[in-house]
């Protein structure tokens, strides 16, 4: 995994939870930078959360080392404190109830095992270039999904 290191902001946001939703992912690979977002109609702010950096993830095309920031501790904190646990327990958590997105967190981990990665948390909304960028296209994926959801029939 010799290399530059892919460094990837991601965010979520939803009106309403559950409610349109939106995620977007910021990636930078030396000079060259992607941007990406999208959405869903009915989902969760944490749905979205998780969403970010898969999509992020399965963009790269071979393994990877990682610095991935995101300003959900829900997802930085799953990845690097709960997620043994949670498979530990057959994804449940330590009161024994079903972990919430499983499916998500499953795909998440699929999608992350090739790369070394650094989950970062950085606090939302203060002025970070690659957090700013990746909150602006969460919300670009809800207007979006809105749009098109709500757009004049025929």
């Amino acid at each position: 995994m010799a290399g530059t290191v892919v460094e990837i902001w991601t965010d979520g946001a939803s009106k309403g939870n559950p409610g349109p939703g939106g995620w977007g992912a910021y990636l930078k690979y030396g000079r060259h930078t992607k941007e990406m977002c999208g959405g869903e109609i009915l989902t969760t702010n944490n749905q979205m959360e998780l969403t970010g950096p898969i999509t992020a993830l399965k963009q790269l095309k071979r393994p990877c080392k990682v610095i991935l920031y995101t300003d959900s501790r829900y997802v930085q904190q799953g990845m690097t404190v709960w997620l043994k646990g949670w498979i530990r327990n057959n994804w449940k958590t330590k009161d024994n109830k079903p972990v919430k997105n499983v499916e998500l967190w499953k795909e998440l981990v699929q999608v992350a095992s090739p790369h070394e990665i650094e989950w970062v948390w950085v606090k939302g909304h203060d002025g970070i270039e690659g957090n700013e960028k990746a909150d602006a296209l969460a919300n670009q994926g809800v207007e979006e999904v809105m749009a098109k959801t709500f757009e004049p029939r025929d």
